[in-house]
């Protein structure tokens, strides 16, 4: 029998070779198959993959072409499909990172990157991607203040805050007061309020790694005014007040408030954590930017990705003298936000209600009839689904104890690891041995994507759908 050259890994043709008489018939259409797969070139001019090209890269649709034809070679697809199955192989964006459905029902949920942006603050990120004029005033000429929009969209916010400047995370807008107003002095703590922050970082060892030296007063449950008057002398920075943003301590407590500790003749610095800027019928006990400002604090830092509902960045808003030494601080340099975190910060001050707000603010009974509608269409298609009573939370270090009612989509347990490794990723939690996605958390304009990524889990084979033991969706 005449030998056959196997055919190239990128798909080129080969020299066609004529069958022995003795060869079965399968193998003759197994060569003719793969003289069928379409080359290399040929594919990379196909107008889908060509405008894949445009968006990846050609190094990375090559590589998703290979992978095609390799499967077609062993014979897992046909010819035909290897366009579709490479164009099926290549991700949504350049970006290793994945879009997902939130539906854990945790509003900011640390590990999915909190706050999801508004399409007001997305339109401002792509319109800032080039160039802009953040550091130059077009009608003189010269350079202008950094972010200047910005910092005054953020002070219209909040009235009690002299003056206000930006970092890029919440942690850095303490480190930056720390070491500007009190390296090499005292930062006066209660001991009740020496928190971790999140991922093994703890708050002491973040103040002490600027330079400053804590004073710890009180005890864990009661800390009173007359515990900072004890120790403040000529050696104190400032008076530290944080507020215990994920974790609650309930019977015999007791606390400082901001006004009890405003005359005693140091600044007060308060770390409000979840970016709240005024009160939110919602959040009675969260405590906001501008009432601790109004209280006497002569500083607030908070974070942008949490309650605010914007990108990652740290705010720092109080008395001007302050500010202003903090923005002009060395360490202010290496700290300071991007072009993008300004332009989504101030899409977000300005623009309409972010998708945090209106997850806080969502009507339990809407909710409630979301869930009935998108449960009964998916059960007419045979899934095992059904709606029930759901309890949400807000989530990123805010309002801790705090539940919101809300309604969710109660499937199998499986699920819960089909859906993540969909090709529209959901992530929902677990509960009494059922996979709950909680819409709290899913905008209602995403319900349809939702309903199709639970039709696609449901298609996936038994072996694929892997019970698993816990859903990380409490973070």
């Amino acid at each position: 029998m005449e030998q056959r050259p196997v055919p190239g890994r990128t798909g080129e043709e080969t020299t066609p070779s004529v069958p022995g008489p003795g060869e079965p018939p399968r193998h003759r259409d197994a060569a003719d198959a793969r003289r069928r797969i379409p080359r290399t070139d040929t594919l990379l001019n196909d107008p889908l993959l060509s405008a894949a090209v445009h968006r990846l890269g050609a190094r990375r649709v090559k590589a998703a072409v290979r992978q095609a034809q390799e499967r077609a070679r062993t014979g897992g697809i046909t010819p035909e499909q290897v366009p579709r199955t490479a164009l099926d192989l290549l991700p949504g964006t350049a970006s290793g990172l994945r879009p997902v459905i939130n539906a854990t029902g945790v509003l900011l949920h640390t590990n999915l990157g909190r706050a999801p942006l508004s399409a007001a603050a997305r339109q401002a990120v792509r319109e800032a991607a080039g160039p802009t004029d953040v550091e130059l005033d077009l009608a003189t000429g010269v350079r202008a203040r950094r972010g200047r929009s910005a910092l005054a969209a953020l002070r219209e916010r909040v009235p009690a805050a002299g003056a206000t400047h930006v970092v890029n995370n919440g942690a850095a807008a303490l480190a930056l007061a720390a070491t500007a107003l009190a390296a090499g002095r005292e930062i006066v703590v209660s001991r009740g309020e020496m928190v971790e922050i999140g991922d093994g970082f703890r708050l002491p060892d973040l103040l002490v790694s600027t330079g400053a030296r804590l004073r710890e007063v009180g005890t864990t449950n009661r800390t009173t005014a007359a515990d900072y008057a004890a120790v403040i002398g000529p050696d104190t920075g400032f008076v530290l007040k944080v507020h215990p943003s994920n974790f609650r301590i309930t019977g015999f407590t007791r606390s400082a408030e901001v006004a009890d500790l405003t005359g005693l003749g140091v600044p007060v610095v308060v770390d409000i954590g979840s970016g709240l800027l005024a009160p939110h019928p919602a959040l009675p006990g969260e405590p906001d930017a501008d009432t601790q400002l109004r209280a006497g604090a002569a500083l607030v830092t908070a974070s942008g990705d949490k309650l605010l509902g914007g990108p990652q960045c740290g705010l720092l808003l109080g008395r001007e003298d302050l500010v202003h030494a903090l923005a002009r601080h060395p360490l202010a340099r290496a700290l300071r936000v991007d072009k993008l975190t300004l332009a989504a910060l101030e899409a977000t001050l300005t623009g309409p209600p972010t998708p945090t707000a209106l997850a806080l603010t969502a009507d339990p009974a809407r909710l409630t009839a979301r869930a009935e509608r998108l449960a009964a269409a998916l059960a007419a298609d045979g899934i095992d689904v059904r709606p029930v009573e759901s309890a949400a939370t807000v989530g990123g270090g805010g309002a801790p104890g705090v539940t919101l009612p809300s309604a969710a989509l109660s499937l199998p347990e499986p699920y819960a690891a089909a859906l993540r490794t969909a090709r529209t990723p959901v992530v929902g939690r677990l509960e009494t041995g059922r996979c709950l996605l909680d819409l709290r958390s899913v905008p209602p304009e995403e319900d349809d994507r939702l309903a199709e990524a639970v039709r696609s889990a449901s298609t996936k084979r038994p072996e694929a759908v892997v019970a698993e033991g816990a859903v990380e969706g409490r973070a």
